[in-house]
C-alpha cells in the first residue's frame, strides 16, 4: 500500500519548472486542496513566463495563510489568500522589465489576464481573470 505523505505532496512537480513546495506559505501552512486548481493556473502561465524568458524564476511568495497575510500587512483581499499570487524574482532582470514581459505576453494572449504590481525588489502576478496594475509600497514579503 502507497502512503501520500504531506512532503511528498508538496514535492509535487507542477510544471517543468515549478514545484507546490514553492508555494507554501512563509508560516508553513500548506496550499489548502481546494485552493489547487488555483496554484496550478498560477504555475502553468509562470511556465509560460519562464519558457520566454529562459530563465529561473523565485517565487518568494505564494500562497498566504489570511493569519500571516494580517501580520505582514497584505492586502485585505489579497490574490495570495487564494493561491492565485506570486511575488516573483528573475535573476538579472529588474522588477520592470519583468512586468514588462508579463504584460506583452497577456496582451498576445500566451498568459492569462491578471493583477501586476511593479515592487522595487520583485514584480507580483496574478492569475484574478482581469487585469489590474499598481505600484508597490513596501517590501511586504521579500525577506528570506
Amino acid at each position: 500500500m502507497y502512503c501520500y505523505t504531506v512532503e511528498k505532496a508538496m514535492s509535487e512537480k507542477i510544471t517543468d519548472n515549478f514545484r507546490l513546495h514553492e508555494f507554501r506559505c512563509k508560516d508553513g501552512t500548506d496550499v489548502p486542496e481546494e485552493l489547487m486548481d488555483n496554484v496550478r493556473l498560477l504555475c502553468e502561465n509562470l511556465q509560460v513566463l519562464r519558457d520566454h524568458i529562459q530563465k529561473p524564476i523565485r517565487v518568494i511568495s505564494g500562497y498566504r495563510s489570511p493569519k500571516y497575510n494580517r501580520r505582514i500587512g497584505g492586502a485585505r483581499r489579497s490574490q495570495h489568500m487564494t493561491a492565485k499570487a506570486a511575488d516573483i524574482k528573475v535573476s538579472g532582470m529588474s522588477p520592470k522589465e519583468v512586468k514588462d514581459v508579463i504584460v506583452d505576453l497577456i496582451k498576445q494572449g500566451k498568459m492569462h489576464p491578471g493583477g501586476i504590481g511593479l515592487y522595487t525588489t520583485f514584480t507580483h502576478y496574478d492569475v484574478r481573470g482581469r487585469n489590474a496594475r499598481w505600484y508597490g509600497k513596501g517590501i511586504k514579503d521579500d525577506r528570506p
